[in-house]
């Protein structure tokens, strides 16, 4: 089917209680990850280019592959911007076919922030398209011990009457929030913040989203999903399972030349990774 907006997928996740799956791609073998298990799956799914993916793949390129492989599908996918910080790639990725932009401001002073984002919703608002923005600061792993990281992510938290003012200023669709998640945790050490997650869905009233959420076991993430996150990205868990398996194959293959039989074992370690995250965000069976 044809690509879809996030808007009524996250509106139906939020009212029912469970939440949609943002996945990363970078390459082919894990946009047709991505896909199949959300067939298989029969669930809704946001395939999600981050800035980095956009410049390794091309915009074009991840355009088409995703435009292709949500044809073959009969579940609602949607094609997603992940952490856009420039306005104008917004606008690039908007005119190329995304259907669901992210303006990060979330570096930017408060004031400089609503700005930018409420430039972007407009823009996007104009032709249908949702957007995602971002309050507090959700940190990137470094070589912190746990304890050390969560400690220094608690002075970046968004603040719940900050989060109220900036989605009442900027009229955004989703709001990502820094309740306690850190990108690229490679073990699951996340503490979230549940009851500034429930007083912000409070405040707020739009679905909400958790980043670098492959940092999160399952019981924290159904305590999240319980507390108000509709959306729930995950890229670094993906990535370790395919770089993973990609290895073992070349371990036991060195001689191995022909990449189909290397990154397609890697693909399918990608699909366990993502059939396990959609069954416990509970959106299997919600497409």
């Amino acid at each position: 089917m044809p690509l879809v907006t996030t808007k009524e997928m996250l509106k139906k996740a939020q009212a029912e209680g469970y939440a949609v799956g943002g996945f990363n791609a970078n390459n082919l073998e894990i946009v047709q990850a991505i896909i199949e298990v959300a067939e298989e799956e029969r669930a809704p799914v946001i395939l999600q280019a981050s800035q980095g993916a956009i410049k390794y793949a091309g915009l074009e390129y991840i355009v088409a592959m995703v435009r292709v492989a949500a044809e073959k599908t009969t579940v609602p996918v949607a094609l997603h911007l992940d952490h856009g910080t420039d306005y104008l790639q917004n606008i690039k990725c908007m005119r190329a076919g995304f259907t669901s932009l992210m303006f990060d401001g979330s570096k930017l002073p408060f004031d400089e922030n609503v700005a930018l984002t409420k430039k972007v919703c407009e823009m996007a608002h104009a032709v249908g398209i949702p957007v995602e923005a971002e309050i507090g600061q959700i940190g990137k792993a470094g070589g912190d011990e746990p304890g050390v990281a969560i400690e220094k992510a608690r002075e970046f938290y968004a603040k719940p009457e900050e989060a109220k003012r900036f989605v009442e200023l900027t009229g955004l669709d989703s709001l990502a929030t820094a309740i306690g998640t850190i990108h690229g945790c490679r073990t699951p050490f996340a503490k979230l913040d549940i009851p500034r997650i429930k007083k912000i869905r409070e405040l707020t009233k739009v679905p909400l989203v958790l980043h670098g959420a492959s940092g999160c076991n399952d019981e924290e993430i159904k305590k999240g999903i319980a507390a108000g996150m509709s959306k729930i990205n995950i890229d670094t868990r993906i990535r370790m399972a395919f770089v993973k398996k990609t290895r073992e194959v070349l371990k036991e293959l060195p001689d191995e030349i022909d990449p189909r039989k290397i990154l397609g074992p890697a693909k399918e370690a990608a699909k366990e990774v993502i059939r396990d995250r959609m069954r416990h965000f509970g959106c299997s069976g919600k497409a």
